[in-house]
């Protein structure tokens, strides 16, 4: 069967887990978007558990209505992994030993020197005229099954085993069968709300059926994704987007840090090793978070020198060298106090960058003239400060990104400026 743009696609995410709130989902938006790379949309999308009925019954209503079925999860060897016998009822098909299979799947115990529990048997029983799908990280095989009504697919749950899985033997199947070329890119910005995005952009919005446009809001950071989609050529499609990118650029400028996937953090990193400047960070309220952020990236000990986490005026006073006057007079949340941590931390670690974050993340902690939110962020350079006042919203958490976030954007903006005069002045 060929899987076509008008086909409706189901994907089914079968685990009692996912139906807790302990437990993020996340396999059916990695499907959803690797099939949205082909050009195909997902018609609907189901969460089930372990219960047999229930199964049953999501199992025949998908058969009913849809032309390309995914389910991922209940593979294992447990009792509860049921998937592979309710497709098989559903689908009036019997489960037929694999004896081969069961050696592979003995074989992978073998090469970790342990002996195959007997449960494991249970994994090599696969649905009639269903081909096999070899599983290079795990011991459950999946499963493609074309009855020439539908494509049934069957990926195991764990995120590592589905996802090699789906790249190696599903994607190069459904790409076969597939015309349409699509072509995507995300625009990252920070500093901006997602209404003054919106004002800035809401003329340029494709008349286009081909050609999409979607602002998506996050804790201090908006995104862009555009998308192109042609049945000529991916060239056309790459090009749709090119040239719509090129207008949003010329209207947001700097506020955009990334078209090319990157974070933040990494930008910045990019920008500081280019440049051959280094980096320390002073954080209060952020509680190293930064620091985090910043050491993620690989390769970061060329660019971060130190972090300090000041969290008492002491802290601030002994490690930064802050004045007992000056937090006396200003308070620790002030515009002189984030200053006076960004020089103290530039001129502690004998870096080119200081940053300095003090702020409210709350719930407690607040007055009327300092409310939940308040964050200053300070950036010290050899030539001079800046100090942002900011008000963030959100809980504890967000308020924390939100900071750190600020300050990331601060230094990369400084960055580029210096970068640019370098630029001039070589000319």
């Amino acid at each position: 069967m060929n899987i076509k743009k008008a086909s409706r696609i189901e994907i089914i995410a079968i685990g009692s887990e996912l139906l807790t709130p302990n437990f993020q989902e996340t396999n059916t938006l990695y499907l959803t978007q690797r099939l949205n790379d082909l050009g195909l949309e997902v018609s609907f999308k189901s969460i089930v558990g372990d219960d047999w009925g229930n199964l049953l019954s999501t199992i025949k209503e998908a058969l009913s209505r849809a032309h390309l079925i995914i389910a991922t999860g209940g593979l294992g060897p447990t009792q509860d992994d049921r998937t592979r016998g309710a497709f098989g009822e559903s689908l009036n098909r019997k489960l037929i030993f694999n004896k081969e299979l069961l050696e592979k799947i003995r074989e992978r115990f073998r090469r970790r020197d342990l002996s195959m529990p007997a449960i494991n048997r249970k994994q090599a029983y696969v649905i009639e005229g269903a081909e096999i799908l070899g599983n290079k990280n795990g011991t459950a095989p999946g499963i493609w099954l074309d009855t020439s009504q539908q494509i049934v697919v069957l990926l195991p749950g764990p995120p590592h085993e589905l996802k090699p899985m789906f790249e190696e033997s599903i994607w190069p199947r459904l790409k076969k069968t597939c015309r349409s070329h699509v072509y995507r890119k995300v625009l990252k910005i920070a500093s901006l709300t997602e209404s003054k995005v919106e004002t800035l952009i809401s003329d340029l919005y494709p008349q286009s059926s081909h050609v999409e446009i979607a602002t998506l809001a996050y804790p201090g950071q908006i995104e862009i994704h555009l998308v192109a989609r042609s049945e000529k050529s991916q060239d056309q499609a790459e090009s749709q987007v090119n040239k719509l990118e090129k207008k949003i650029l010329e209207r947001l400028q700097d506020n955009i840090f990334s078209s090319s996937g990157e974070e933040l953090e990494e930008v910045v990193g990019n920008l500081l090793r280019r440049q051959k400047e280094s980096l320390a960070v002073a954080e209060s309220c952020t509680g190293g978070l930064l620091s985090n952020r910043l050491t993620n990236i690989p390769g970061s000990s060329d660019y971060f020198l130190q972090g300090i986490i000041a969290y008492s005026n002491q802290a601030k006073i002994n490690s930064l060298g802050l004045q007992p006057s000056m937090l006396e007079k200003h308070g620790a949340v002030s515009f002189k106090t984030a200053e006076a941590m960004a020089k103290g931390i530039k001129n502690k670690a004998q870096a080119d960058y200081g940053l300095g974050i003090t702020g409210i993340a709350g719930p407690g902690g607040v007055s009327p003239q300092k409310p939940v939110g308040l964050v200053y962020v300070g950036l010290a350079w050899e030539r001079g400060t800046e100090v942002s006042k900011n008000i963030f919203t959100g809980n504890r958490k967000n308020i924390k990104f939100q900071s750190s976030q600020k300050a990331l954007d601060m230094l990369r903006r400084r960055l580029q400026k210096t970068q640019t005069l370098s630029l001039k002045s070589k000319k």
